[in-house]
């Protein structure tokens, strides 16, 4: 069996009601439900939440919800990898075997079917723990600088000052879309960025993870942008 795993726990701080916050006409999740079902990629489309407005919000989408996440792993401490190994734990102790499986963030508006298509494909196609979408840097990361204790400025990577950009390595980061691995590579908690994952690039213009209202506002501005275009 292969699923999708959609993380979406209620207790959000810095956006209150986030994962169904409304996002253009409807709640930020199904985005997510949506794009994976799709994708056609998955037997089944599992939200893991603690809340049942939530769940109620995932039915009414098309995902399922087969359980609510304990306490746990519902607070702010839990990790990612937490609420997969419960997941996959819940689905053995049922007698359902897990072939693959993919966690899909529920704050992903720009997520795309393909991408999730794409993600499935690299991962069969190598001996591979993990692929996940990841997008680059609009900046060289070497030329990057930090605020000491005075508020003085300092390099990171001072040696590369007067290095020209066009000499630098092109840097990526984790695009907070989706992570297809294996059940094992979930279950005894294997690194994601290691040498055995492979990174499905997204346009950065395609990308922004969503934890601050800043975020929120800047992927609205991005959103309104991106429909504009569509409908030209």
């Amino acid at each position: 069996m292969k699923i999708a795993i959609i993380p979406a726990r209620g207790g959000s701080k810095r956006i209150p009601r986030k994962n169904i916050k409304d996002f253009f006409g409807k709640p930020i999740i199904a985005y997510s439900i949506e794009a994976a079902i799709q994708s056609k990629c998955f037997d089944k489309v599992i939200v893991s939440t603690d809340d049942q407005e939530i769940a109620n919000v995932a039915l009414q989408y098309g995902a399922e919800v087969p359980f609510l996440r304990p306490d746990e792993i519902s607070n702010d401490y839990a990790t990612t990898i937490d609420v997969i190994q419960h997941a996959l734990h819940w689905f053995e102790v049922h007698g359902l075997k897990i072939k693959e499986v993919c966690c899909i963030y529920a704050t992903a508006p720009f997520i795309d079917p393909i991408n999730i298509q794409q993600g499935q494909r690299a991962l069969l196609a190598g001996a591979l723990n993990y692929t996940f979408s990841a997008t680059s840097y609009a900046f060289p990361i070497q030329r990057a600088f930090y605020l000491n204790n005075k508020g003085a400025v300092n390099m990171f990577y001072p040696e590369h000052y007067n290095t020209r950009s066009q000499d630098l390595k092109e840097a990526y980061h984790d695009a907070g879309q989706f992570y297809w691995g294996t059940p094992e590579a979930f279950i005894t908690g294997k690194p994601i960025f290691s040498e055995n994952s492979k990174a499905i690039i997204i346009p950065r213009q395609l990308v922004q993870d969503i934890d601050t209202v800043e975020d929120w506002e800047q992927a609205e501005v991005m959103y309104e942008v991106l429909k504009s275009e569509f409908n030209r």
